[in-house]
């Protein structure tokens, strides 16, 4: 069967990406394999997405319920081993939604959204792992608890049976982001959490070598969104 248009262009961009990782986890001492690449595909055709999967790509991430509700139906049913993973911020009233269609979801930050996964959960019988989002940058415009808050908000994740896969967070724009991941990393490492959602196309190789378990690529996979 011919590959589908794409695909080998698209196998160039993964391999180096891929290659990047391992160089970065060799630098920290760690294993390449323990840094799943997370390939965030919102606002990519079909098309885009299907060649990177046959380039070899399993994890693909999405910003929002409604469109990978569009796009993933049908890729899954195809690709039954496919995980994806919501990477943007979640609507309380779209949990439901959220838990029947994603693997993982990178966007816990409230005690509203709490409540919403917790029952949307045992409704689906689904355990849909959550990372806490943390809002280090103290961004009014950006999802993710206060980290005076965070402490709190894992409890109560807890209390509520949510199964924790660890922290996320979005470094300021423009701003270094060596302090945002080794703060993120202390963070998680006080707060009994082994995963770290860090790093996207212009600083996923820092976010390794400083703990990342999940890196979200998007741009250094796809290339610019037009």
């Amino acid at each position: 069967m011919p590959e589908p248009p794409g695909a080998l262009e698209t196998r160039g961009p993964l391999a180096e990406v891929k290659a990047r990782i391992a160089a970065a986890a060799k630098i920290a001492r760690r294993e390449a394999e323990d840094v799943t690449l997370v390939a965030v595909s919102k606002a990519q055709p079909v098309e885009a997405i299907h060649a990177l999967i046959v380039a070899g790509q399993r994890v693909f991430g999405e910003n929002r319920v409604q469109e990978a509700q569009a796009k993933w139906p049908a890729l899954r049913e195809a690709n039954p081993d496919i995980a994806l993973h919501l990477v943007g911020r979640l609507q309380s009233n779209k949990a439901e939604d959220a838990v029947a269609l994603f693997d993982q979801i990178h966007s816990l930050d409230r005690s509203s959204l709490i409540a919403a996964l917790a029952k949307a959960i045992d409704r689906a019988g689904r355990r849909v792992p959550c990372f806490v989002q943390v809002n280090i940058g103290e961004e009014p415009q950006k999802g993710g608890c206060a980290i005076g808050e965070l402490p709190a908000l894992l409890a109560e994740a807890r209390a509520a049976d949510i199964p924790l896969a660890g922290l996320m967070v979005v470094p300021p724009e423009g701003v270094e982001p060596t302090p945002c991941f080794a703060l993120l990393a202390k963070l998680a490492d006080d707060n009994g959490l082994t995963g770290l959602s860090m790093g996207m196309s212009g600083d996923f190789e820092t976010a390794v070598m400083l703990g990342a378990t999940h890196v979200r690529v998007g741009t250094a996979l796809f290339g610019e969104r037009g």
